[in-house]
């Protein structure tokens, strides 16, 4: 199989591959930028910055690369519209929005010509979305990493999806190598996005601590968690975990009120960012996709670009 170039409103990306914007400061200037550089969209997190740290990010891309840069916001954090409106003056080339959207950002896409994607986990959200003005949307099924949408497979809704909507879909939630990209392409979709396998990557920001976990990891691992986003989160079993299962109290020092709303059985961003900052596992969760285990070593982007295009094509 070959890959074709992926368009999403005037955007022409040459390798159908969007990079995951993994928070809290996985997806920073140094992956993204690598990932635009195989001709695939590099995305920056910008869940957890504030909007200077997030301009700062994507001005170090811009650096870096003549590549499709975009950025993710969870719909959930409270500045979501400033840090969605400073992508956008900065330039960004889309926004992708993850755990809901709203019909004001469509509108600032409009004005500024910028596509808007939208995370979606059913055919009726990608219908709505597109009526309000999305350039594409991403389908993601219980596969993924992170917050979870859905139960159900990204490989069931997929296909309801692309009867539903006439943008361009793109499919994520557990795609690890070549053949995964294969079988999604085959199933309709128009390109994919990955999470996990550039997590574990040698420009990832995530913590020698963290990448080391992703390698090891086996399918027995991968577990969920009560996130006080309100929606489940997927990751791998750690002490962090166990605290959380068993109810043990674990303290907020000092809520920065970073949430539309949360239950503050936790500090979920304290606990991602101490994932990629130190490798002490009592105080960090570590988010991850169903299919951790199919990742053996730690790579650069460069290569594990020419290992998938190598897949893709035996697949």
């Amino acid at each position: 199989m070959n890959l074709k170039e992926l368009k999403i409103g005037n955007l022409v990306v040459p390798v159908p591959i969007i990079q995951g914007g993994m928070a809290v400061r996985i997806s920073t200037a140094p992956l993204a930028a690598a990932v635009a550089n195989e001709g695939g969209i590099g995305i920056i997190a910008g869940t957890g910055m504030k909007v200077d740290e997030l301009v700062a990010e994507i001005r170090k891309a811009r650096e870096l690369t003549n590549g499709v840069i975009g950025v993710n916001v969870l719909f959930a954090v409270r500045e979501f519209a400033d840090l969605v409106k400073a992508a956008i003056k900065e330039g960004i080339d889309l926004v992708v929005s993850g755990a809901g959207f709203s019909r004001d950002m469509f509108a600032w896409g409009k004005e500024s010509d910028t596509p808007i994607v939208p995370i979606v986990s059913s055919a009726k959200l990608a219908v709505m979305a597109e009526k309000l003005g999305a350039a594409a949307v991403i389908v993601e099924g219980k596969e993924a990493g992170g917050h979870l949408g859905t139960d159900r497979s990204m490989r069931e809704v997929l296909p309801e999806v692309l009867e539903a909507v006439r943008i361009p879909v793109i499919g994520a939630g557990g795609i690890i190598d070549g053949k995964d990209i294969a079988e999604v392409i085959r199933l309709g979709a128009n390109g994919v996005q990955m999470g996990t396998r550039f997590a574990a990557s040698e420009e990832s920001n995530a913590s020698n601590e963290m990448k080391q976990l992703y390698i090891k990891a086996v399918k027995e691992d991968v577990v969920h968690v009560k996130s006080p986003v309100g929606l489940p989160g997927q990751g791998i079993r750690n002490p962090f975990y166990n605290m959380i299962e068993n109810e043990s109290h674990v303290r907020i020092n000092q809520c920065v009120d970073c949430l539309k709303r949360c239950t503050h059985s936790f500090c979920i961003m304290d606990a991602l960012v101490n994932a990629c900052r130190t490798g002490d596992f009592n105080r960090a969760l570590i988010f991850s996709g169903e299919n951790v285990h199919k990742i053996k070593e730690i790579l650069p982007v460069h290569e594990i670009f020419k290992n998938l295009l190598k897949e893709v094509q035996e697949a």
